[in-house]
């Protein structure tokens, strides 16, 4: 899960930013490794046991105009990504409540269209990046379906995945998710995204400003957004142990 990208090689103080070389060296990475990178429609449809091992979807949150810059570089090596757009912000500036985010527009309906027209997906992260659990039944519905016809409109065709802002959701928002016609919707809790066997709440790794490409590789072996070294060597010594334990 990415929301920023922003240029250089520095450390974006916004923890949810990357800065573009990270980003690049990343890519590369999953790249050089072999993974492949449907799209999380494409991931849904298909029973798990039939994708590669290897097999990892890149999402982006909000919608910032600056992830054009990591769209070129993911068409750049083949690579696709599912976006989950703000509706309510497209071509403007966000209207919920900043906390250090990017500064700028969203992308626009155009730029959308454009990428879509790439491969990549676009999906919904509501009308007002509203956190769904303080909302009424009513305005819940508003900020999934709206968004939804919003997008449709724009993209010529159906929106199928969604994402639950700040990563907020409780049984009645996933409830309320499938009921407005969506096929899957995304969490922020750290995990293999169908390990719930529920498409309605997916698990992500978050990658932080200060994520190298050493830490991905650690959180995608585990799973995990907290992989240690630590944690990892405890993992080698536990196998090393039972290697031992079981030779004859």
């Amino acid at each position: 899960m990415y929301h920023a990208i922003t240029p250089g090689k520095g450390t974006p103080a916004w923890p949810w930013a990357v800065s573009m070389q990270r980003f690049r060296d990343q890519l590369d990475f999953l790249a050089t490794a072999g993974y492949t990178t449907p799209t999380m429609a494409e991931l849904v449809a298909m029973p798990a046991k039939r994708w590669p091992e290897r097999t990892a979807v890149i999402t982006f949150d909000d919608g910032y105009v600056d992830n054009l810059a990591a769209c070129e570089e993911l068409q750049k090596r083949g690579m696709r990504a599912t976006w989950f757009i703000v509706s309510g912000s497209i071509g403007r500036e966000p209207a919920w409540p900043a906390d250090g985010r990017p500064v700028g527009r969203l992308l626009n309906a155009a730029e959308l269209r454009e990428m879509q027209a790439g491969g990549m997906e676009i999906g919904s992260h509501t009308v007002g990046h509203a956190r769904l659990t303080e909302v009424d039944d009513i305005r819940l519905m508003q900020e999934l379906t709206d968004s939804k016809a919003t997008l449709e409109a724009i993209l010529g065709n159906t929106v199928a995945s969604f994402a639950y802002p700040y990563g907020v959701w409780d049984t009645r928002c996933a409830a309320a998710v499938q009921q407005a016609g969506y096929l899957s919707a995304c969490t922020t809790r750290s995990g293999w995204a169908l390990r719930d066997e529920d498409s309605f709440r997916l698990r992500r790794l978050t990658v932080f400003n200060t994520d190298t490409t050493s830490v991905l590789v650690r959180n995608l072996c585990f799973g995990d957004n907290q992989t240690t070294f630590t944690r990892l060597l405890r993992y080698q010594f536990g196998r090393l142990a039972h290697r031992v334990s079981t030779q004859p």
